[in-house]
Parts: structure tokens; sequence; C-alpha cells
């Protein structure tokens, strides 16, 4: 009797929650160690934003995601989901849109010249001097942040807009974190240096890589694949069931988590039809350990017992910036060979426009292209509640006014939406953060919070699974890694300079 529950007691049981990249890289290190997992997703598919929407046939994928690294563990954890067939190089290519032109990014210096002018260009390098001699006072803004590595006008040509744009408010009032998080290296010196004297495909700054490995079928071929090898290692993914409480006792920290059938609440995002007729229905899941990728925010309001006034206060405190892309069908003619173009003219209100058929060919179909113009957005505001007729006519207009594509090829146009999409850095977020971490601590050692959301941290893909492979180490096999220095130390950046 005790040698046949002895593997039972000795063998915590691990709930994940949410299917995107962290929750299913935890699941995926779990199952490689014997461990038994369920992961419960509210959608009706895996991969989160990660995903690949599909629509009668057409792919997106939502926000673009290249898959590069600086972090060996991940690397092979892309080539052990997926077969080396699976993936293609792919160029990376990408423009300003700026006063009507177009400026090749990275920078080179001949079409900056040319684009701004011999005066304009000038004046930018003058005020690049300026700066040298003489830097902004308060770096701690993304503002000042920029303005010191790269001089005001330029600043003013190519950062202010499209930030604002894409988090909504004056750049001025946005933290620096921001620019520790994306753009880390990147100078007006460094850029010059590396349109001057390119090395071949540099990696030492992210923003200037010049190819990165793709799943010819998107990003969620990944995700799927996982969660298919996750189960059929003896793992459990269930789907369309939203956690509604996450359960703990003083002493004991987490104890389970409640959840409540969806339905697929996600569907506009992408995802299939519902499958469950359940709806509405509670289950209850015991659990040793919790891995979180859910929102922060929403992870410590969902606890019960609830914790105290401050910490609810600081996790109602946290923002997030959402997203919408409008695809639209157009010729294979009417593409053009970027990844995206970002679109600094304040005269319009996409942000980028993504080319679906410049990522992978699979994503499209035979004389025929997708374009995805992103729109960044807050839940409930008035581009978000628009009707999909409406976003359409709009991005196919915006679309012509940028000189394009004129209206008479867009054949058709298909809208995914996708909340929480961007964890926002305001001026109290660290502070908000750090309150809820400390209390985490002091109260459920073995709730885990991983990802991008799950962290209220701006990662990149691949920045969200390391977090998630570096818990179930901390869990599993005791080590003791700092999750929350992931893309904080030097180590960790993609933009960390070449060892």
């Amino acid at each position: 009797m005790s040698t046949e529950t002895q593997p039972e007691a000795t063998t915590p049981r691990v709930v994940v929650i949410g299917a995107g990249p962290a929750g299913l890289t935890a699941a995926w290190e779990l199952v490689r160690r014997d461990v038994p997992v369920t992961v419960l997703e509210g959608d009706a598919m895996v991969g989160g934003i990660s995903r690949t929407a599909e629509r009668d046939g057409w792919r997106f994928d939502i926000g673009g995601h290249r898959f590069f690294t600086k972090v060996p563990e991940v690397e092979a954890l892309w080539h052990e989901i997926l077969p080396a067939e699976d993936f293609l190089m792919r160029p990376r290519m990408s423009r300003i849109f700026y006063n009507g032109k177009y400026f090749d990014y990275p920078l080179k210096a001949s079409n900056a010249l040319g684009n701004l002018g011999v005066v304009e260009a000038a004046r930018c390098l003058a005020s690049y001097a300026q700066v040298k001699v003489r830097p902004p006072k308060d770096q701690s803004t993304l503002e000042g942040w920029i303005v010191a590595r790269f001089g005001r006008r330029l600043y003013e040509h190519f950062f202010k807009t499209y930030n604002e744009k894409l988090w909504g408010v004056p750049v001025n009032e946005l933290p620096a974190d921001f620019a520790a998080q994306r753009i880390k290296n990147l100078s007006l010196s460094n850029a010059i240096i590396n349109a001057v004297l390119p090395k071949r495909n540099q990696k030492d700054i992210t923003s200037l890589i010049e190819e990165f490995q793709y799943p010819k079928y998107g990003p969620g071929m990944m995700w799927e694949t996982a969660a298919r090898k996750i189960g059929a290692a003896g793992g459990t993914i269930v789907l369309e069931e939203k956690v509604r409480t996450v359960h703990w006792e003083a002493g004991r920290g987490v104890t389970g988590v409640t959840t409540v059938v969806t339905g697929g609440y996600g569907s506009g995002a992408g995802a299939p039809a519902a499958s469950r007729t359940d709806v509405g229905t509670e289950h209850h899941y015991p659990a040793d350990h919790v891995v979180s990728s859910m929102a922060f925010s929403s992870l410590l309001t969902s606890l019960d017992p609830k914790p105290s006034a401050e910490v609810l206060a600081a996790a109602d405190g946290l923002r997030y910036r959402d997203f919408l892309t409008v695809a639209l069908v157009v010729p294979e003619s009417a593409g053009f060979p970027d990844n995206w173009i970002y679109i600094h003219s304040p005269q319009v209100e996409v942000g980028r426009i993504q080319n679906f058929g410049s990522w992978s060919p699979y994503l499209v179909q035979e004389g025929k292209t997708c374009l995805g113009l992103e729109f960044f957005v807050n839940v409930g505001d008035d581009t978000w509640n628009r009707s999909d007729e409406d976003l359409v006519a709009q991005a196919t207009r915006e679309l012509n006014e940028l000189g394009l594509v004129t209206p008479e090829k867009v054949e058709r146009g298909f809208v995914v939406r996708m909340p929480k999409a961007y964890p926002f850095y305001d001026a109290n977020y660290k502070a908000n953060v750090d309150i809820m971490r400390e209390w985490l601590r002091e109260n459920t050692p073995n709730l885990y919070p991983v990802g991008r959301n799950g962290m209220h941290r701006y990662n990149n893909q691949d920045h969200s699974m390391l977090t998630a492979q570096l818990t179930v180490q901390n869990m599993i096999d005791g080590t003791r890694h700092d999750v929350w220095d992931v893309n904080v130390e030097e180590d960790y950046h993609e933009e960390a300079a070449s060892k």
C-alpha cells in the first residue's frame, strides 16, 4: 500500500496558468522531468499573443515574432519542439515612413542624407553634438534618454510620434525603462558605425539584426506543436477554462485554483470557435505549485483570501496597452519586401504595417499577400469599439493616404483584436510591482509569475520563455535563480555587447 502511494505523495502537482510561450515552456520543462502538469487556458487555442490567428485560410502573426535570441537554452528549446525543416531563415527588413518618405532601418547614411536633405542632416548632427556637450538633465524619462543619445531633432523626426502612438501618452511621461528593455545599446554613434562599416548579419543590437528564424506557418506553429508534444508526454492542457480564483492558506501557500468554462472568450483574437458546451461551469484543480502567466494584476486580485488593501491597490495601478490588426488582402504586387514599416506620420492612426508574405509565403495565398495594419489602442476606446467594417474601411483609406496601396486593390479585410498586448510602464509601475512581489514572497512562495504579462515586464518571447525555464529549475531542481533579473542583467539582454 505504502509503495503504491509513494510516487503520488512525493511528486508535486503543478498547475500552469496560461498556454502562451511562458506557460507552455514551463509545461515542457516539467514533462521532461516527469512532473505531472495541468495547463489551464481560457481561450480556445494556445499561443497567447504568439498565436497564429487564422481566418479563411489566411494566417496572421499578431505583432510579428522574430525568432532570434542570444539565450542558448531558448534556442535549443525551439529546435526541440520544431524540426529544422519547419523553420525558414528570413531576411530582416524594416523601414520608417516619415514626412512622406521611407527611411531604411537600420540606418544607411546615403538614404538618410538623401531623404532629410543636406541642410536638415547637418542640423541633426549639430543637435546631436549639442547634447554630447550639454546632455538633458533628466534622463529618467524616455524622451530624455533618447534625446541624450540621438539629439532632439532626430528624436522629433524618428521617435516622438511613433512612441506616442504606441503608448498613447506623451513621451516625456514615459520612464526610460522602455529603452532599457528594447534599445539599450542603440545610439546615433552605433547606428552610423553600423551604416559605414556594416558587419555581415550583425547581432549585437537586436534592432539591427539582418536575418532571423521563423516557423513557416507562423509563431503559433511552435506552440501548437509544443501543446501536442506536452500532451503526448503525459501533460494535460485544458482549453476554454479561465482561472477565476487562486486559493492559498497561511503557512502553506497556494493550494489550488478554480476555473470557469469560458466557451473560448478570445475567439475575436483569431481563435477557433468554442467547443465546450458547459459554459459557466466551475472546476477545481488542487496544486502544490502554480506557475502563472496570467496578467500580474489579475493574479493578485484572483487570490482567496484577498491580500491587503495596499496590495490590491498596487494591482489596480498596473496598466496595459491593447492592440488590433486590420489585415487587408491585396495582390502580391501591391506588397513590399519589409517585414514591417513603422508609420511615424501623425496624419494617420496606424502605427505599423506588416507584410505577412514577407514573413513567410505559407501565411498567404498564391498571387496575393496580406498587409496587417497595427493600431495601438485601449480596450473600450473609440478605435477598439469600431465595427470590423469601419476598421477595414479606415485601414484601406490610410493605406491609400500613405501611398502604399490604392483602394481598388484591397479585396477583403479581417480584424484581429488582442487585449493586454503590452504591459504599460508609468511612473508608479515599478513600486506597484515591488509591493506585489514582496507579498507573494512572504505568503505564497509556491506561486511563480512568469512571462510578459505574468511579470508585467515588456519582455520579448525568448525572455518570457527563459523566465519559465529558470522557474522550473528553481521549483524542481533546487536552483536559486532570480527570475526577475531576466532582461535586466546584461547577459540576458539581446542588445548585450559581444563577449
